[in-house]
């Protein structure tokens, strides 16, 4: 295909995404629904017949796409409001994503003929969820969550993906080769870990040296250096063995979370990245799908997801909430919203990588899961929230005003001992 035609389809996705996301703000529907659907219509089986079943490339993308957004949303993180819910979003995604892997396992080795392993690799793949999605609908409608809901939901989707990506590769491996011993797995749990949060820590606190240290002469430069760190975070915590996705949402939030030149305009310069990234991704997955394999997974995919959104994940959020402060009201809450996203999609191609016998029933039983849950979930969000009493008023945001230094020149006398003196403002 000639450049050009390659130019003229790629825009064309990408202003029918940008128009497909006010369309599903008007809906009340998360984005990446008609993300995926957008992808669909463009793909072999679609309006477009744009042939795409490269499940390796796939992968790649949406691994640097999620390593991006990830760091977008810790730099967008506020540390002293989700302090408060820290041990409850921990919980939530250790101990939440484990309890719903093995409530989806074995009810898919019960009931779904799955064997047990392959059941527990579904559950894995379906234990992460995504807040972006949830916070969209509430947006979309006006709505706020009251207390720490949203710190909590925030802070639980932006930890959830390195124990459930943990859970995929290890239960991948297992199904691979059953033989292989449990301490082995144990062992690589602690190292990505670890390994995840020295990552994350020290290359944050590099980034954050370099960008008060660094005197760039074009500004421009500067979201190149912190768009290179975030890869670089990524990317060196996952060839030593650590969790890429732990260490790039760390850095992002230690950033975040201190002062640095010119932090407004990066701060939005990664969140139209993070942007970007969800649509590339979400049409590059929706692209991977056939919807010809996916209608037979209609009926299974269905049940999975209604078991999901009223068993799985409610008993999950109880369990793994028991001895926090939060009510039960707000337990149900965050029992409901638990929306999945991209992650499922990402995770669902490991096993089609590893050759696994039912790599392709699993990748398109999650696609489907993933949608139903959207679907269903999605418009019931704020009625849920209003019956349960948890719905907050949306509070206007005063946004700072854009201040060009080109506009006018102010003088300003500072006392003999302003820890101002000597330092560059900008």
């Amino acid at each position: 295909m000639a450049v050009e035609l390659v130019l003229i389809v790629v825009a064309a996705l990408l202003l029918l995404s940008v128009f497909a996301s006010k369309a599903a703000g008007l809906l009340g529907v998360p984005s990446l629904l008609l993300f995926l659907l957008l992808g669909m219509l463009a793909g072999s089986e679609g309006l477009g017949g744009i042939a795409f079943d490269d499940a390796a490339l796939a992968q790649a993308i949406g691994v640097v796409a999620l390593a991006l957004i990830l760091f977008a949303g810790g730099l967008d993180t506020d540390w002293e409001v989700v302090r408060p819910t820290l041990r409850s979003g921990l919980s939530l995604a250790t101990l939440g994503v484990i309890i719903t892997a093995i409530l989806v396992g074995f009810f898919a080795h019960a009931f779904l003929n799955f064997g047990l392993l392959e059941g527990l690799l579904l559950g894995a793949i379906l234990s992460s969820t995504d807040a972006a999605a949830v916070f969209a609908v509430l947006r979309g409608r006006g709505v706020h969550l009251r207390g720490k809901l949203e710190p909590l939901l925030e802070l639980e989707a932006g930890s959830n993906d390195p124990m459930a990506i943990f859970l995929t590769i290890a239960l991948t491996s297992l199904v691979a080769q059953p033989i292989r011993p449990i301490s082995e797995l144990f062992v690589l749990f602690i190292q990505q870990i670890v390994l995840g949060v020295l990552g994350g820590v020290l290359i944050g606190l590099l980034g954050l040296w370099l960008l008060n240290r660094l005197r760039l002469e074009y500004d421009g430069l500067y979201p190149v250096l912190t768009l290179a760190l975030a890869m670089l975070t990524y990317g060196a915590t996952a060839a030593l063995g650590g969790s890429g996705f732990l260490a790039v949402y760390l850095a992002g939030l230690l950033l975040g979370n201190r002062d640095f030149i010119h932090k407004k305009s990066l701060t939005r310069f990664h969140d139209g990245m993070a942007w970007l990234m969800q649509i590339t991704m979400f049409l590059s997955l929706g692209l991977l799908v056939f919807p010809s394999r996916l209608v037979p997974m209609a009926g299974m995919g269905l049940v999975v997801a209604l078991f999901l959104m009223l068993v799985a994940r409610p008993f999950s959020a109880l369990v793994a909430l028991l001895f926090s402060r939060f009510t039960l009201r707000e337990r149900l809450m965050v029992g409901w919203v638990g929306l999945r996203g991209a992650a499922p999609i990402i995770l669902a191609t490991f096993p089609l990588l590893a050759g696994l016998p039912k790599a392709d029933t699993l990748f398109h039983l999650v696609f489907f899961a993933v949608l139903a849950s959207v679907l269903l979930q999605g418009p019931t969000i704020v009625p849920i929230a209003r019956w349960l009493g948890v719905e907050a008023p949306q509070l206007r945001r005063q946004s700072a005003p854009e201040i060009s230094l080109k506009d006018s020149t102010v003088e300003i006398v500072l006392p003999p001992d302003s820890a101002a003196i000597g330092r560059q403002l900008l």
